[in-house]
């Protein structure tokens, strides 16, 4: 009684679930979403099948059934099994399980007893028995077991009522048990899929967030520290040398409405990473920041998208030695080969940026790039340097094959 209570009240929720949807998307003044699945299947969809045990049912009240207690006791023990088979037969563990095997099992055994012993209308009981089946056994034996099901109830209906009543018994029994079958294991297919359509939209939400997530720290990281260590030479120029204090200011502006446009294009995931373009905002804020810049760059030209990649470790490592390091000197290295492409970033700053740990890295943003880098087949180190400074090195491969798993969008070059 408990368990068709908790599928009248999941009905019910499903149902007053969706009608809310239906009113909230009238409001809005949007279509309201036709395409419903229905209430979660239960065994109610099946149980109106037992009306087809009536006629025996009636034989019993009507006293026409010899040895009424056998038959009453039989169509009970069939009736309780036939609902607990359906019932289990929504869920897969349940359906899967030895317990609903064996009821139908005995269903089975129930079945041939009343049709033997009875006949006549107590031969429909084969056509239910079919439809559990069908409920109970979709899968690669259900073929089989439905075949041996039709020629069982159509002999055993041979030997008690005849080839006429064999020929429409086993053909109910046929019927009840493949199209049950069909229908129900497409119903579930069906919300299956639709499930898996809910995770997948899911799970591009959360990877979209995590994307403009990282843009948006290290976009923000990078200018902010840049405005504030121009800003800062601004206000220390200004009492001495005012053309170059507002040249600071004027490298503030450009830097703000550079920041802008970027941060648009993050929004809309079109952002394209250029390491020329990031190396030169390097330099500029590096000697704002007092820190002498040194810039290696060899090899042969890269792709657009491990350039991507590889502004995002400048930026973010030139941010650091900015905001953390203390540093007087900073080396960026670029060397690409035939096969591999290296990135290195050395300040001889005298301790560890923010947030560092000696075994490995911190910090937002080296770690959002780590997890780029590795999806696209690379890695990113971060440590202290044995000659004293901090040191981040970022490795790629040349052809850039899984960098659409790294979350890099890069807008389309003009011809």
């Amino acid at each position: 009684m408990q368990a068709l209570q908790a599928e009248r009240h999941q009905w019910r929720a499903a149902h007053e679930r969706f009608k809310a949807a239906q009113r909230a998307a009238r409001k809005r003044g949007e279509e309201p979403d036709v395409d419903h699945p229905g209430p979660p299947p239960t065994g109610f969809a099946l149980l109106p099948w037992l009306l087809m045990g009536m006629g025996s049912f009636s034989n019993l009240l009507q006293g026409k059934t010899p040895n009424p207690w056998v038959g009453g006791l039989g169509l009970l023990a069939f009736n309780s099994l036939y609902i607990y088979v359906t019932f289990r037969s929504f869920d897969r563990a349940k359906r899967e399980a030895a317990s609903t095997r064996v009821a139908v099992l005995l269903m089975a055994l129930v079945t041939t007893g009343l049709a033997l012993g009875y006949g006549g209308n107590w031969l429909m009981f084969f056509p239910l028995l079919g439809l559990a089946v069908g409920a109970a056994l979709r899968g690669p034996w259900l073929g089989r077991t439905g075949l041996l099901l039709t020629a069982y109830a159509t002999g055993v209906s041979a030997v008690r009522g005849g080839w006429g009543d064999a020929t429409n018994i086993g053909y109910a029994t046929f019927l009840s048990s493949m199209v049950t079958a069909a229908i129900l294991g497409l119903s579930e297919a069906v919300r299956e899929l639709r499930a898996a359509r809910e995770e997948l939209a899911r799970r591009a939400v959360e990877k979209e967030r995590l994307r403009f997530s990282r843009d948006l720290h290290d976009l923000l990281g990078h200018t902010l520290s840049v405005i504030v260590v121009k800003s800062e030479a601004a206000r220390r120029l200004a009492p001495r040398d005012m053309d170059a204090a507002l040249g600071q200011i004027t490298d503030i502006e450009s830097v703000g409405r550079q920041a802008l446009t970027e941060i648009r294009e993050a929004v809309t995931g079109y952002r394209e990473g250029s390491l020329a373009t990031e190396l030169t905002r390097a330099r500029s804020a590096l000697s704002a920041a007092s820190v002498e810049p040194v810039v290696r760059q060899s090899g042969v030209p890269l792709e657009p998208q491990t350039e991507a990649l590889l502004g995002w470790v400048v930026r973010e490592a030139v941010t650091n030695v900015v905001r953390h390091s203390d540093a007087g000197r900073c080396e960026i290295t670029v060397d690409s080969g035939a096969e591999q492409v290296r990135l290195t970033v050395t300040d001889n700053g005298s301790g560890r940026p923010a947030g560092r740990t000696r075994q490995g890295i911190g910090g937002t943003g080296l770690k959002g790039l780590t997890e780029r880098l590795a999806a696209a087949g690379g890695s990113l180190t971060a440590g202290p340097s044995p000659r004293g400074g901090f040191t981040v090195t970022a490795e790629l491969p040349v052809e850039p094959a899984q960098f659409a798993a790294a979350g890099v969008t890069t807008a389309p070059r003009a011809c």
